[in-house]
């Protein structure tokens, strides 16, 4: 066995021995959580690919035993702008605030706050750059999406009881 292989298999053991188990592995959360989430419903477009990636990240809510309320909050921020005053450059700036509770009793089980951003460019034609603002925002809302997801896999399987 080489070294590599030796050092991967003794992590892994290590750190099953301190109590971490894999996250889509028997008890995982992953297994707990996979289409168990309703997501509020969406009201805009922002929300509708932040819920949508959700629901692709951690299934269709079949039997949902949890309710994820969420708050996106999406700020356009000048970046390049040339002498003659003309921005070429947005970033959107985003965060998202969400609530996992059970569906049931109401129950919140964890909050959070995670935050991220991208660009655009408005170098093109109108029609590039409408394009390439609808981009960045999808772009953005699946990120945040994404960042939830992370968040919600990383809690405690104990509290999904």
């Amino acid at each position: 066995m080489s070294w590599s292989r030796r050092a991967i298999l003794a992590s892994a053991l290590a750190l099953a021995a301190c109590g971490f188990s894999p996250v889509y592995g028997p008890g995982g959360v992953g297994g707990k959580l996979f289409g168990q989430i309703r997501t509020a419903d969406p009201s805009t477009p922002d929300e509708f690919i932040f819920a949508g990636r959700i629901a692709e990240r951690l299934g269709p809510d079949q039997s949902a035993r949890f309710a994820l309320a969420y708050k996106l909050r999406i700020a356009v921020v000048s970046q390049a702008i040339t002498k003659d005053e003309v921005t070429t450059r947005y970033s959107l700036n985003g965060t998202a605030d969400f609530v996992l509770s059970d569906a049931a009793s109401g129950a919140q089980i964890t909050r959070g706050q995670v935050s991220s951003f991208t660009s655009y460019s408005t170098t093109g034609t109108t029609i590039a750059t409408m394009a390439a603002e609808q981009d960045a925002h999808d772009r953005l809302a699946r990120m945040l999406a994404d960042q939830v997801v992370t968040r919600l896999l990383a809690i405690d399987p104990a509290s999904l009881q």
